[in-house]
């Protein structure tokens, strides 16, 4: 019984996102190598669709994947560095020098709709000493694994949300670092609790998300599973949290990496549309 509420729990979760149409795969019906944590074939389609107007040839898409896969340091450094070249984008320099560099951007944070959504279950991953290892979810942009999700039934004794993140900071950051380079943050539930953080922080630093639109009315229990997906995990929001609310400090000797709550992402907006409304020449 317990199994089967974990199992359920999980194919609910992946209900929700496809009521927000995300494009939801069985892990195993996903051919690669298990050692390989990006969706190539979407990031090829990506790059493809969004630069063939430029003429991008595929040995100039396989530098992008190539600049995209090769990034060093601890895994602290290297999400760092993958957060900035999700956000910022990256200079191609083409292979007929007569050609104007550019610009890519592996992410397209100006028209959701122009990105590959999809959400993902049984998604196998073999790790450091050939560890295998399955998330419950993992939402990918493009092929880039940004979140992941862990459950773990309330209904089960013995396990806790806690155990969920445990799951995530200890034994994958052990077994499958390579997945976590590109995360965005990370999400626990045990279908009551439903909390989101950065994959760096504390237990105490994960919240739900409580709310879909900031004059609703906070949710709490299994209606925060709902509140988080279709409040945070709507296409559009999502991008607008990855891109403008994750903060890395310049110089840390922490660890440090900070995601929005819900009542900042919200208050943020409603002032940055108030300022925008008072801008002169219309305003004061």
């Amino acid at each position: 019984m317990a199994n089967f509420n974990e199992h359920a729990l999980e194919m609910s979760i992946m209900e929700l996102f496809k009521d927000e149409e995300y494009v939801h795969v069985n892990g195993r019906q996903i051919h690669r190598h298990k050692s390989e944590v990006l969706l190539l074939e979407d990031l090829r389609q990506y790059l493809y669709d969004q630069y063939s107007s430029d003429g991008i040839t595929s040995g100039e898409i396989e530098t992008a994947i190539f600049m995209l896969r090769n990034i060093s340091g601890t895994l602290y450094e290297a999400n760092k560095f993958a957060y900035r070249l999700l956000c910022n984008g990256w200079t191609l320099e083409r292979e007929d020098s007569e050609q104007k560099d550019i610009h890519i951007r592996f992410i397209n944070f100006d028209e959701p709709k122009k990105n590959i959504f999809k959400i993902v279950n049984q998604f196998e991953i073999e790790g450091v000493d050939n560890q295998l290892r399955i998330p419950d979810g993992i939402v990918f942009i493009n092929g880039i694994p940004v979140i992941v999700l862990e459950f773990k039934s309330a209904v089960q004794e013995n396990t806790t949300i806690m155990d969920a993140y445990k799951q995530l900071t200890v034994r994958y950051r052990r077994d499958i670092p390579e997945l976590f380079r590109y995360n965005a943050f990370v999400v626990i539930s045990d279908g009551v609790n439903n909390k989101y953080g950065s994959f760096f922080s504390s237990y105490d630093f994960f919240y739900a998300w409580r709310k879909v639109g900031s004059d609703d009315k906070e949710l709490d229990g299994i209606n925060s599973l709902v509140t988080m997906v279709k409040g945070l995990f709507r296409k559009e929001r999502l991008l607008a949290v990855i891109k403008d609310f994750i903060y890395f400090p310049d110089n840390t000797d922490k660890d440090l990496k900070i995601v929005c709550r819900y009542p900042q992402f919200f208050a943020v907006n409603k002032l940055y549309e108030n300022i925008k409304a008072h801008m002169r020449p219309e305003g004061e």
